[in-house]
């Protein structure tokens, strides 16, 4: 029954459409696309990530609140150093899956068949 659910949410009319824009528009800056990546193993310091991005602590400060407000990211504070984190895996996914793309666009990725639902959608 819940995979029927989902299933009714990957179509072309679903409510979730304008929400999945929003998501990849959050995506579509590669600051916090390093960021993410810079998070993929656990939780760092503003810091730390800063240095991982190659940006000033200020501006990766107002990269992690635009993510946080979308939800992305979650923080844990010790002492006076706060640590951020990914809420769950879908950014990340979301990230690798670009990445990936990327690779196939420039020929660097090996080369693999689609999934069978969207062979038939292709018409193979």
């Amino acid at each position: 029954m819940n995979a029927d659910k989902r299933e009714c949410m990957l179509t072309p009319d679903s409510e979730y459409v304008e929400l999945a824009v929003e998501v990849f528009a959050m995506l579509a800056d590669a600051t916090r696309v390093r960021l993410i990546l810079a998070l993929r193993n656990g939780e760092l310091p503003v810091n730390a990530l800063a240095e991982k991005a190659g940006k000033s602590a200020a501006a990766v400060s107002q990269h992690l609140a635009k993510m946080r407000l979308a939800r992305m990211v979650t923080t844990r504070q010790e002492g006076t150093k706060v640590y951020y984190r990914l809420q769950d895996g879908h950014a990340w996914e979301l990230v690798a899956d670009a990445i990936h793309q990327a690779e196939h666009t420039l020929g660097t990725a090996p080369h693999h068949r689609l999934h069978p639902q969207h062979d038939t959608a292709a018409g193979q």
